[in-house]
C-alpha cells in the first residue's frame, strides 16, 4: 500500500459587514481568489496556524470564533491530499505588512460578489465554507484541544 500522508492545513473565513476577506493570489499561471489559508508548520498548532496565515497573506489580524470543518481534498492531476480545518474569525484590526509572495492583494467581496466571480476561485471549498458559515454551521473552538 503506497504511504499516504496529506497535507495539513488552515483556512479563515473573515467576516465584516457582510463581506468576506480573500486574497488574491497566483495559482498555476492563474489569478484566483481564495480564502487566507495555508500550511500548519511544525510545533504550531490549528489556531495558531489559522491566525498566523490570515496575517501573512491580507495583513489583518483576526480573532478565531468557531470551527466551520474539518474536509480532506484530493487534488485532482496530482498525488497530493490536504487535510483544512476551516474557521471563522472576526477582524481586529489592519497592520502594515508585507504580504506572502505570490499574494497580489486583499479584499472584501460579498456573498453575492464572490458568486458572481465563482469561475475565479481556487478550489471549491472557497465558496462551500462560506455557504457553511452563513447556514450556521459551525462549532465552538473548544472543538480543537
Amino acid at each position: 500500500m503506497p504511504d499516504f500522508s496529506p497535507h495539513v492545513t488552515v483556512a479563515c473565513v473573515v467576516e465584516r459587514d457582510g463581506r468576506f476577506l480573500l486574497v488574491e493570489e497566483w495559482a498555476d499561471g492563474r489569478l484566483v481568489y481564495n480564502q487566507p489559508a495555508g500550511h500548519v508548520e511544525a510545533g504550531e498548532s490549528l489556531t495558531e496556524a489559522a491566525t498566523r496565515e490570515t496575517l501573512e497573506e491580507t495583513g489583518w489580524d483576526v480573532e478565531l470564533k468557531g470551527v466551520i470543518g474539518i474536509s480532506l481534498y484530493h487534488a485532482p492531476g496530482n498525488q497530493a491530499s490536504y487535510l483544512r480545518t476551516t474557521f471563522f474569525a472576526v477582524p481586529r484590526r489592519r497592520l502594515e505588512f508585507e504580504l506572502d509572495q505570490g499574494i497580489e492583494r486583499a479584499l472584501w467581496l460579498s456573498y453575492e460578489e464572490m458568486l458572481a466571480n465563482s469561475v475565479k476561485m481556487r478550489s471549491p471549498s472557497v465558496l462551500a465554507s462560506v455557504q457553511q458559515y452563513l447556514a450556521g454551521g459551525y462549532h465552538p473552538l473548544s472543538l480543537i484541544y
